[in-house]
């Protein structure tokens, strides 16, 4: 595929979410993962929240719940009812979580069959007159779909070694504070992305000759892992900080040696 990331837009005027993903599996695949509770397996990350429970009579007119656990402990819920269900290509039903003071929307999967796999297109409308939630749903719809994807096709993409090497052997223990709120939008852009699916692991290590950042992760081709690294606040704050990637001959993940 030549674009595997997921994307969303919001349209905080109107309060319309668009989002999209390719995925290299069949719609029939993807399908169930969404509508079984397969779901508690891979909606969520540790650092963020886990779905825990689901209940689903899918059927128009049925009704379907989700129950999960914040990184903080505070459990949450959200649930609706199927408004239309035409698997394995349609889904719409009603979204009304508990966080959002019971506010309720449509959201509506569509998947479509490719060479490749399977295109899904979601829209979530509802959210006149709340920007901030139609923003942070927005987002939420880019970490899911990534979920998604990593569940339903873990062989997607290739694996590449990243080194973050700093502008001095000493950068790690005489950082100025300026270099210091750097390294913090760093950390920051690497979680955001691990809990999008694209970081198996990151952090610093204890070179004797000086301390640098590692960090695996896994994107489409050695294009995508430069676009990854220019990104990098660290890259992008002009202080002297830069990656070497090298792409991965084999990555043996828990996926692959099961």
């Amino acid at each position: 595929m030549s674009d595997q990331s997921a994307r969303a837009v919001a349209d905080l005027e109107s309060g319309v979410i668009l989002a999209t993903v390719a995925i290299a599996a069949a719609p029939e695949r993807v399908f169930r993962a969404l509508t079984t509770d397969e779901i508690v397996k891979w909606w969520g990350a540790d650092r963020l929240y886990r779905t825990t429970g689901w209940t689903a009579d899918l059927r128009v007119g049925g009704a379907w719940r989700a129950e999960g656990k914040g990184a903080d402990g505070a459990h949450f819920s959200v649930g609706g009812e199927y408004l239309e269900v035409e698997p394995p290509h349609k889904l719409v039903q009603t979204w009304k979580p508990d966080w959002d003071a019971g506010h309720t929307t449509i959201l509506t999967y569509r998947l479509e069959e490719t060479p490749e796999g399977t295109r899904v297109a979601i829209r979530h409308e509802g959210f006149a007159g709340r920007p901030d939630s139609c923003r942070a749903h927005g987002s939420g719809w880019e970490r899911v779909l990534g979920w998604l994807t990593g569940y339903v096709s873990p062989a997607r993409g290739h694996y590449f070694f990243c080194r973050l090497l700093p502008p001095r052997p000493s950068f790690a223990m005489d950082m100025t504070p300026e270099e210091r709120a750097v390294m913090t939008e760093h950390g920051a852009y690497w979680r955001d992305q691990m809990s999008r699916g694209h970081v198996a692991v990151f952090g610093p290590v204890g070179d004797p000759l000086g301390p640098w950042g590692l960090g695996i992760i896994r994107v489409a081709d050695e294009e995508a892992a430069r676009a990854f690294a220019a990104k990098d606040p660290a890259v992008l704050s002009g202080r002297g900080l830069r990656y070497e990637i090298l792409p991965m001959i084999q990555a043996v993940t828990p996926d692959s040696a099961a």
